[in-house]
């Protein structure tokens, strides 16, 4: 029987969920005595977030960019792309195209940039290694299949700002619409580790220009030799996801996508359909929880959405039919590729055992120094 915390709309589709004698879960929780204090607003979130750009503006003083964001399209990416140009930063502004992109997400992009008069530099991956990639994903039968995309899209930026001497990255990410996220549900999309040795098992080509970032680059490298930040300004802003997209129609005519992560044609099939069919994880419930805790949606209304379809079957088809055309399989074999039994992404190996022991170590330092580390803001 399925038990949904009173709270927000979470459930026990996350396996390690617990509730309190109220029935609210871990993740209210989670978020009140956490993540709360990191979500500013008002003069509050302004006279936090001033001398961070201040201090980015300084650092990147004479050099021809000062910050790098990645642009994929999505509101929070673009509505992130408006404001840093009002903040008087000069970011470059890079965009991953993984092969997926839906032409909506191209005109948005367009816009942002012709509004913004950024320079925009897209890397086109290698479409057959990226297909054999995503293609192991799906043998593989695990939970999170954006990997081979989103460690793509960081990956890239990540050598784009050592190759322009940046050292701060700003991300549209934000705990108003992401706060809440099972570990249950997956791994991290930055584990190169897991990401080879599923490409190892079930891939048929070697990756010779996909770009990977090991653990030592990530956790130690790039924060500590590099100095480099990853910062997110929505975090201090009042930041409200349907708002920013409101104001974005507004400003540059951006046009709306009829499902989340529209812009990607494979994360849309695969959110909407291979998750919930599949693991059943419905992202929804993620997202409006987030929205939920943050005030910018009532828990009635998340589940008044929930009820909705997640995909209309005749547009469901055609995206199918689209997958398998591009991914040169058939119907059948997509078929086949749906009721495999499923894994979990710790039946590879993985990075868990060295950010476990990572965690220990800076434990200790924190203790010892009698404040808290934190790379990243």
């Amino acid at each position: 029987m399925v038990k949904v915390c009173s709270r927000c709309v979470m459930d026990t589709s996350d396996a390690e969920i617990v509730f309190d004698d109220a029935g609210v879960c871990n993740h209210c929780h989670k978020f009140d005595n956490l993540q709360s204090q990191q979500l500013f607003s008002g003069d509050d979130g302004e006279k936090r977030l001033q001398p961070i750009i201040e201090k980015i503006k300084k650092e990147g003083a004479g050099k021809e960019y000062d910050c790098i964001i990645g642009l994929s399209g999505g509101v929070d990416s673009s509505y992130l792309a408006v404001k840093v140009k009002d903040f008087g930063l000069r970011p470059l502004v890079v965009h991953v195209d993984a092969g997926w992109n839906s032409e909506l997400a191209v005109s948005n992009i367009e816009k942002v940039i012709k509004h913004c008069g950024y320079d925009l530099h897209t890397h086109v991956m290698n479409w057959e290694e990226m297909r054999d990639l995503q293609l192991a994903y799906m043998r593989a039968a695990v939970a999170n299949q954006d990997v081979p995309q989103d460690h793509a899209y960081f990956s890239n930026m990540y050598h784009f700002a050592v190759k322009n001497d940046i050292k701060y990255i700003l991300s549209g990410g934000n705990l108003a619409t992401e706060s809440v996220f099972p570990d249950s549900w997956h791994g991290s999309a930055m584990d190169a580790i897991n990401l080879k040795a599923i490409h190892k098992k079930y891939g048929e080509r070697k990756l010779q220009d996909y770009k990977t970032i090991s653990f030592v680059e990530y956790y130690i490298w790039y924060p500590f030799f590099k100095g480099m930040r990853t910062v997110r300004p929505l975090n201090y802003m009042d930041y409200d996801k349907r708002e920013a997209e409101r104001y974005l129609q507004e400003t540059i005519g951006y046009r709306s996508y009829a499902h989340k992560h529209g812009e990607s044609i494979f994360t849309k099939l695969f959110q909407n359909y291979y998750l919930p069919t599949k693991f059943g994880y419905d992202k929804r419930k993620l997202h409006y929880s987030s929205m939920v805790l943050s005030g910018q949606m009532s828990r009635e209304e998340a589940v008044e959405k929930l009820a909705e379809p997640l995909y209309d079957p005749a547009e469901l088809q055609v995206d199918i039919e689209y997958f398998c055309k591009k991914m040169r399989i058939t119907a059948a074999e997509f078929e086949e590729l749906m009721s495999a039994k499923v894994n979990n992404y710790t039946d590879f190996d993985n990075w868990d055992s060295r950010k476990n022991l990572m965690k220990k170590a800076q434990g200790i330092v924190q203790r010892m120094l009698g404040r808290r580390i934190n790379v990243y803001s």
